[in-house]
Order: structure tokens, then C-alpha cells, then sequence
């Protein structure tokens, strides 16, 4: 699965602490999603959804669809 959220938070031009002040979400929590050491999959949905809030964005966008075409 990707996981959009480190690309989408550079675009926005935002360091990980920033994005924590903006979203409420524990830098640590932000920085172990980006690395994968907690996997995104599990992550609670109000934690995705207040980053969403601050990035401008939707859930959808950090989970992209990929479609595997054989």
C-alpha cells in the first residue's frame, strides 16, 4: 500500500512539526507514519482526519487507488 502523506506534507511546504501544530497529531505519531514504523493501515481514523483537516486534504488522497494492470 502507498502512503502519500510525507509527499503531500512537502508540497504543502510544511516540516513535520508544523503539521503537528496544525493538526493536534503528536509529531512522533506524524514521523513514525511517514516512516512506516507504525503501519498507516492501522492508524485511527481521527488521527488521519485531522491531518487531512490540516493538509487541505482528503483521506483518499493519502491512501491512492492504484490499479494493477497485468
Amino acid at each position: 500500500m502507498i502512503f502519500k502523506l510525507r509527499d503531500i506534507r512537502e508540497s504543502k511546504n510544511l516540516t513535520r512539526r508544523e503539521l503537528s501544530e496544525l493538526s493536534g497529531v503528536h509529531l512522533q505519531t506524524i514521523t513514525a507514519l511517514e516512516e512506516k514504523i507504525n503501519n498507516p493501515a492501522n492508524a485511527k481514523l481521527s488521527t488521519l482526519l485531522a491531518i487531512c483537516r490540516a493538509l487541505g486534504c482528503k483521506l483518499s488522497d493519502l491512501y491512492p487507488y492504484e490499479r494493477n494492470i497485468a
